[in-house]
């Protein structure tokens, strides 16, 4: 590679080529000073397109677990809800329960039977309120009309593998299929009406030990639907811990591939800026070279 001749003046080859080199020295640097201010050792496709492209993808993946994740906290969350109201609807049936004992002990007269009636019949009301009103952003999750099986999605693709189904089952107060008081145990004691609510007829002691039959089966019922719910949080949880698991793995890839190393880069940097002053000072001999062809006259 010709260097350039000293005696022609009109083109400085060797002022040329020291301010090329001290351009590339310029851009290297200002790429090195961008990592440090960034973080980031890929600031453009044209850093390494491939490498780009890997950890954008990467990117991707990790922030549709972080979304996944908070899902999974929602669903926790709506869980969380149902079993609160369903502890509730346990605590009536365990009130309902005392009350028919005492309904099937003889020394309760008929007036004292209808007072045990009467409340009877406002606990289940009670019990119908809990699982209408139990809602999750709008969403009803125990009324009495919904047999909707509740689906997760916990993961960040369509696969089956990242949805999750709870199906907590209808849970009725009036008699009938799926009720929380069958009017096939119960026979007369129990009787429905329109809109759902329930008359109780616990006028006779034997009548009161029906019902206790009922109520033991609707406190079994309530009983598997908060184990369903428990099984279903504890499921959620272990999602939760192999989601974070796989997110800080995917993080780390993602990292070792886009992420500044700011000790090298500053390492970079100190060689730059030597060669930054280097071919600084070269340019300004290559300028000042012409300058010896005047001795000539």
């Amino acid at each position: 590679m010709g260097i350039g001749d000293l005696s022609r003046v009109n083109t400085n080859v060797q002022a040329m080529k020291s301010l090329s080199s001290l351009q590339r020295t310029n851009d290297k640097l200002a790429m090195r000073q961008l990592r440090l201010s960034t973080g980031s050792k890929l600031n453009a496709a044209e850093d390494d397109s491939a490498g780009y492209t890997i950890s954008k993808k990467l990117e991707a993946k990790v922030r549709g677990q972080a979304q996944a994740l908070a899902n999974i906290g929602d669903a926790k969350s709506m869980l969380s809800v149902t079993e609160g109201s369903l502890n509730s609807v346990m605590d009536i049936l365990q009130t309902m329960k005392e009350k028919t004992v005492q309904a099937a002990n003889d020394t309760m007269g008929t007036d004292e039977r209808e007072a045990i009636n009467t409340q009877l019949e406002a606990l289940t009301e009670e019990i119908h309120n809990v699982l209408d009103n139990t809602k999750f952003n709008g969403n009803a999750v125990l009324s009495q009309n919904s047999t909707k099986a509740f689906e997760f999605q916990v993961g960040d693709t369509g696969d089956d593998a990242d949805k999750f189904k709870v199906s907590i089952g209808t849970t009725k107060v009036s008699t009938g299929s799926g009720t929380l008081f069958s009017a096939a145990s119960m026979g007369s004691v129990l009787k429905s009406t329109t809109g759902g609510s329930v008359n109780w007829d616990i006028t006779k002691a034997s009548h009161a030990r029906v019902a206790l039959s009922g109520i033991d089966n609707a406190i079994k019922q309530v009983s598997k639907r908060l184990s369903t719910v428990g099984d279903s949080q504890k499921r959620l949880s272990f999602k939760m811990e192999s989601l974070n698991s796989s997110m800080t793995n995917y993080e780390s890839a993602r990292s070792r591939i886009a992420d500044a190393d700011f000790a090298k880069e500053q390492m970079e940097i100190v060689k730059l800026q030597i060669l930054q002053q280097t071919g600084t000072a070269s340019l300004a001999q290559a300028n000042s070279a012409p300058q010896a062809v005047l001795s000539l006259f």
